[in-house]
């Protein structure tokens, strides 16, 4: 394989198909805490809204994490890549212009993981919305404000 970076390589060969269930997670830069302020988290939440809007992508779970997010989508067009830069360009972008300053927002790269559709769904969307819970930042989920899921 030619000299790529890391995040082309582990690209290389692999295509998303619409109407597939996708995992997706990517962490903020440095692991900074940016989300630790939930103002800022709900620009983030706006952004997978977006997506569902323009017909990118169907939310069926996501936890916004103080330095990361989970987000369980059903691709609807295009490819997760795509997906992922306008997500996270748009909101660097909101994130940059609330708080003034104008920096990298996200790590390079993302995680993803294809989800068979007998694979139970429900279970996956508790066990990403439930990230808080185990992370310790709160005792009961409902007081957490940066989640959704459409089964829970």
């Amino acid at each position: 394989m030619p000299d790529l970076p890391a995040a082309h390589r582990l690209r290389a060969g692999r295509y998303a198909e619409p109407n597939r269930i996708y995992l997706l997670t990517t962490n903020t830069l440095d692991r900074k805490p940016i989300f630790a302020d939930f103002a800022l988290g709900r620009l983030v939440v706006h952004q997978f809204r977006r997506a569902q809007d323009l017909g990118l992508a169907n939310s069926l779970a996501w936890v916004v994490m103080p330095d990361h997010f989970h987000w369980l989508i059903e691709l609807q067009s295009g490819s997760l890549s795509e997906l992922m830069q306008k997500t996270k360009s748009l909101s660097t972008k909101a994130v940059n212009q609330a708080t003034g300053r104008n920096v990298g927002l996200w790590q390079r790269g993302f995680h993803d993981r294809a989800l068979r559709r007998e694979e139970d769904l429900v279970k996956m969307a508790r066990y990403v919305v439930a990230n808080p819970l185990r992370a310790g930042l709160v005792e009961r989920l409902g007081d957490y404000p940066l989640w959704d899921a459409i089964w829970v």
